[in-house]
């Protein structure tokens, strides 16, 4: 067992802050290597001195790190909008880990709109005139660019040199309040030695976790991941999940107190664009004929996905009828060999001329295209909590066909916004299907659509995410500070 001291630190200058939290984390953790906390020939204002500029702060691996002594400006090529609120408004930064832009956004806005001031970790994808232009939004480009297709080594110097950005940042952060949205590229630095640093710097570190275990989800977990997910959630001041089945696994699996962590809605996507193509304008450019009945599956293409029960739901339903159509719009994730193999049995089923296939990341700016094309979307999922992507459907107003497993049964009213299958049945999935196609959801579509965006906007609201985050920040800030004994 790790026990860990907190040391009260929260009245020293900005970069000082930064050279004796991650000295003391040099003291807990003897094993870590000294290049990663080196810190050296840094100039520190004091009493508001004028500052003189520090020297470039570099580690062993020769990346550079411009910084300002004190509180001055940190040279991160950060981009500010001017705050207009009081200064006694509640001050909150936000960790988005540079990517997820519509939960990002929407939680920016909620909370801004409740007077909230944020600080807002973001990246060129997040760089958004929602953003950009919001007084209560001061947003700061740690990440930069994100290009997946850049070298590895161009990949390693951006990570390496947006932890140091962060570092700093949080050093002279003014907000109290940490908001973790998720996690960078390196997890088991983030769970860790980061939320350590949080704590040692006395901030109050709230966390939401979109999936309480995403190794178990994806059939890769370990006890490593297990005991990094356990010293995060330890070290979380409250957590926030999107169901009550996520938040008795938290409980059950790594005995966080009930009273530390609370449920809130997966608030509704309202930024994907949604412009007035129709869907009628949607099937012809995607070559679907009035007659055609659109089958809809969205996103990751990964093996808890479970696209191969689709696969062969769709297989039998061509035997009978040969209006239906099958839309895969996704990119590959995890092993190469699982879109292999369900490619492999498209061509070998003789189904593929029925089957349109985008097999890519699809932008924002092309995602309506697909949601309006179809007529219903599809999640056969094996194993998961909540899906993002049933709530993007539902932005569109499209009904959804779930397999029951996780949450999801939970978020389908039966015969209004979808209906529910067996989990890695087929053929209750085909029967679904067949069910859903002679049913008034799908004979009155148009009215169905508007109803479940109204629904939707309503169950899934911004305004009780930012009522519940609001709340939970508040009280966090009135309470007494109270060291984890242990982080294990």
């Amino acid at each position: 067992m790790m026990s860990v001291d907190f040391p009260r630190i929260s009245n020293t200058s900005g970069v000082a802050k930064a050279k004796i939290a991650l000295s003391a984390l040099a003291q807990r953790l003897p094993g870590l290597p000294r290049r990663l906390i080196r810190i050296r020939e840094l100039t520190l204002t004091t009493n508001g001195a004028q500052s003189r500029p520090a020297k470039c702060v570099r580690n062993s691996l020769g990346l550079e790190n411009v910084a300002r002594a004190g509180e001055a400006e940190i040279a991160f090529n950060a981009q500010l909008s001017t705050l207009s609120a009081p200064r006694s408004a509640l001050r909150v930064t936000l960790l988005t880990g540079g990517g997820d832009k519509p939960y990002a956004l929407g939680m920016a806005a909620a909370l801004t709109s409740e007077g909230i001031l944020v600080d807002f970790m973001g990246s060129d994808d997040l760089a958004v005139p929602e953003l950009l232009t919001n007084s209560r939004v001061n947003f700061r480009n740690l990440r930069g660019d994100q290009n997946p297709d850049a070298k590895p080594t161009r990949k390693m110097a951006r990570v390496l040199k947006y932890y140091w950005r962060l570092i700093f940042y949080s050093a002279i952060a003014k907000p109290k309040i940490f908001h973790i949205l998720w996690n960078n590229k390196f997890e088991l630095i983030d769970r860790t030695l980061l939320m350590l640093y949080y704590r040692l710097l006395g901030k109050k570190i709230v966390f939401t976790a979109h999936n309480v275990n995403a190794g178990k989800r994806d059939s890769n977990d370990s006890w490593l991941n297990r005991l990094s997910l356990k010293i995060q959630y330890r070290l979380s001041d409250h957590i926030f999940v999107h169901t009550d089945g996520m938040k008795r696994e938290m409980i059950s699996e790594f005995r966080i107190p009930e009273s530390k962590i609370s449920v809130i809605p997966f608030g509704i996507n309202n930024t994907v664009p949604n412009t007035a193509l129709t869907a009628l304008e949607a099937k012809q450019l995607l070559s679907l004929s009035r007659k055609d009945k659109g089958l809809l599956f969205f996103g990751n293409i990964a093996p808890y996905k479970g696209l191969e029960y689709l696969i062969a739901a769709f297989d039998e339903l061509l035997k009978k009828d040969r209006s239906y159509r099958l839309l895969i719009a996704g990119k590959p994730k995890g092993p190469a060999s699982y879109w292999n193999a369900i490619w492999g049995t498209i061509a070998r089923s003789g189904i593929g001329d029925r089957v349109i296939e985008k097999i890519e990341y699809v932008p924002d700016e092309t995602t309506e295209l697909y949601f309006k094309a179809a007529d219903v979307l599809v999640l056969p999922y094996t194993h998961v909590f909540q899906s993002g992507v049933l709530f993007l459907g539902y932005s569109f107003g499209l009904p959804v066909i779930v397999s029951d497993v996780g949450s999801l049964r939970e978020e389908i009213i039966e015969g209004q916004t979808g209906l529910v299958f067996k989990a890695q049945d087929s053929s209750d999935l085909a029967t679904k299907i067949e069910e859903y196609f002679r049913g008034e959801l799908f004979r009155n579509l148009e009215t169905t659509r508007f109803q479940i965006k109204e629904y939707a906007n309503e169950r899934y609201s911004w305004d009780k995410v930012a009522a519940i985050s609001t709340s939970v920040y508040s009280r966090l800030l009135t309470s007494a500070f109270r060291p984890p004994s242990s982080v294990l």
